[in-house]
């Protein structure tokens, strides 16, 4: 049959690609998540367990009558069933011939003759299936044919959205009851589901995730509504017009810009597959560019396979000078889900994203809850694998950033940074557009300034740094960053996150959470190093500064920390451009705290300085 997307012209690159990696092994299991036409699935069966998914009954039905074609004998039956449709012209007046040809309705999607043809078909394999003469594999197979059946004789130009107004030629033969093509080859095991992809994911059990997901704002549910009323035999209320039933149940966000990328960062982190393959096109709303930086983020980077496949697409007057089209084959071998790190969306001094890893490799071997006392752009904390999280930042309008993440929408919050976007003009370098949108912020009482607005002008600044004036407006001037794919991909992984995890925020002075603090708690501190204050946070802007002052008095609250077995870690720097901290390698000495050297450190500003944790506690690795 005719399918939008059919992934026929490149099986065998999926097929090289999976034997490249050793992966062509018959106890695995292959879940085909957007079967469609079943074109993947009847192609592999005899090389792994099928599981085969679809939002569409009718595909899930069409695809697994080809993988289990072979083992339909119709031993029950008793006869040939394709013989015995052929050998009679029984016709009955049912949905199709009522609704769908210009009988009682004008609608041309088939001739009457073959419409009521179609009904009797349809009512003949439901009644054998309610007598018990074929098994449930043949009900499956008998409907694939019978929609292959279908299509050979539609007055469509291939989809069912619309029929054509005059009659094809194909139309007006007479419909045979034919089989669906398929592969002889047996398969081991065939498991369906009919869901939505996101709903299912972290409950199907397979080793490889193929992933064939729609990449415009097409909707299968509308093209093909016709074909799911043939299977589903339900005799639905339809549209007036075009007489197709509600597409509501149908419907896929993978066809909504942002939806798409936000459902695919969701599939990656809650799939049980070890190895995911994607197969995309250029025109879909995914990025390569995202699609890459999420599948890196989840997979292991050194895995990783983008193969782009040229194919012939039609090309009209309108559209001979656009630009060429690609199929992209994305393959990863999946890291294990505590090995997966988020990184905040936030271009934050002293970021701490690179050693995140190392962070908790030194970690202690048991706590509750896990308290950022300087969160910052809370790259640490949103990794915490505790069953509660404590953010707390000082600085009011970080932490407003922060706590939005969690608050709104990731959707919603996407669609409101394309308004600013838009609203504004803003790009890479456009200085006046992005001193009218930062005007803008900074005109709005501080009540009214909106963490999301300040989030979007922050993206279009100098470095996408976060800087205040005394009186907290935003002063960053102009930059040569924009809203590009890896923010889009950090965003939207920190975002699900952070909304999954136990997370309670906080705007106040680290020493004000020493009531929050108990025997359970594990206490990381990232303040300002003393050698390199960060401009945000320097004591200039309306915010508490850093000087040895306040570095004795953090080392201080440490100390009774440990008084009270508690253990903390504190992420410090000991050199810098050539200036040691002696204050604290004398306070470590002291207190025989153990120090562990992490190596040069490469900032955002791109010096290097040599970074070191220091805790309480006993290590185990």
């Amino acid at each position: 049959m005719r399918y939008l997307g059919n992934k026929e012209s490149i099986l065998p690159e999926i097929r090289e690609l999976l034997e490249s990696k050793g992966l062509l092994q018959s106890q695995y299991t292959f879940f085909d998540a957007f079967c469609g036409s079943g074109s993947v699935s009847d192609y592999f069966k005899s090389d792994y367990k099928i599981v085969i998914n679809d939002n569409l009954t009718w595909a899930v039905t069409y695809t697994k009558g080809r993988v289990c074609a072979p083992t339909c004998t119709f031993e029950k039956l008793g006869f040939d069933p394709f013989t015995y449709l052929n050998g009679n012209e029984n016709c009955q007046h049912g949905f199709m011939y009522n609704n769908y040809a210009p009988t009682r309705s004008q609608r041309m999607y088939f001739t009457p003759e073959n419409a009521g043809r179609i009904d009797y078909f349809r009512h003949q394999i439901e009644e054998w299936k309610n007598e018990d003469k074929i098994t449930d594999n043949e009900y499956s197979y008998l409907l694939a044919c019978l929609i292959e059946s279908v299509s050979d004789v539609s007055n469509t130009a291939g989809v069912y959205g619309a029929f054509l107004k005059k009659w094809d030629s194909r139309a007006t033969k007479k419909i045979t009851f034919n089989s669906v093509d398929f592969r002889k080859e047996l398969c081991s095991s065939v498991q369906t589901y009919n869901a939505k992809i996101e709903d299912i994911i972290g409950t199907v059990d397979c080793d490889i995730l193929y992933l064939d997901p729609p990449y415009t704002q097409n909707q299968y549910g509308t093209q093909y509504h016709l074909l799911e009323t043939l299977v589903l035999d339900d005799n639905p209320s339809i549209s007036k017009v075009t007489g197709s039933r509600s597409t509501a149940p149908m419907r896929s966000d993978w066809s909504k810009e942002f939806k798409a990328n936000i459902m695919f960062d969701r599939i990656l982190s809650k799939t049980k597959a070890k190895y995911v393959v994607l197969s995309y096109n250029n025109d879909g709303f995914m990025s390569k560019e995202y699609i890459e930086a999420a599948m890196k983020r989840y997979g292991k980077p050194e895995t990783f396979v983008c193969k782009k496949i040229a194919y012939k697409k039609y090309q009209n007057w309108k559209s001979q000078n656009e630009n060429p089209h690609f199929e992209y084959l994305f393959f990863v071998e999946l890291k294990p889900a505590e090995d997966v790190v988020y990184e905040s969306p936030l271009n934050y001094i002293g970021s701490k994203a690179k050693i995140v890893p190392e962070i908790f490799k030194y970690q202690p071997q048991e706590y509750n809850t896990f308290i950022d006392a300087f969160g910052g752009g809370f790259n640490v904390g949103i990794n915490a694998r505790s069953e509660k999280v404590l953010y707390n930042d000082l600085n009011y309008l970080v932490a407003g950033l922060i706590r939005s993440f969690n608050e709104y929408e990731t959707y919603d919050y996407l669609l409101y940074i394309r308004r600013v976007i838009k609203k504004f003009g803003l790009e890479k370098a456009n200085a006046p557009a992005y001193l009218e949108a930062r005007s803008y912020y900074n005109s709005l009482p501080q009540k009214k300034r909106d963490p999301r607005l300040l989030f979007t002008i922050i993206l279009y600044g100098f470095q996408q740094q976060i800087r205040f004036n005394s009186k907290h407006d935003f002063n960053n001037p102009v930059g040569m960053r924009w809203f590009n794919d890896k923010i889009l991909e950090k965003l939207i992984s920190f975002s699900r996150r952070i909304k999954e995890k136990n997370i309670e925020f906080s705007e106040q002075s680290y020493r004000d959470l020493r009531d929050r603090i108990d025997k359970t708690s594990f206490v990381y501190f990232d303040p300002p190093y003393n050698l390199t204050t960060g401009s945000y946070n320097d004591g200039k802007r309306g915010f508490d500064g850093w000087n040895k002052e306040l570095e004795l008095e953090l080392f201080n609250f440490a100390d009774d920390l440990t008084t009270d077995e508690i253990p903390f870690m504190l992420s410090y720097v000991i050199e810098h451009k050539g200036a040691i901290n002696q204050e604290l390698l004398n306070w470590v000495e002291r207190r025989g705290y153990r120090i562990i050297h992490l190596g040069d450190i490469l900032g955002i500003s791109g010096s290097r300085r040599k970074e070191v944790l220091i805790v309480n506690y006993e290590i185990h690795k």
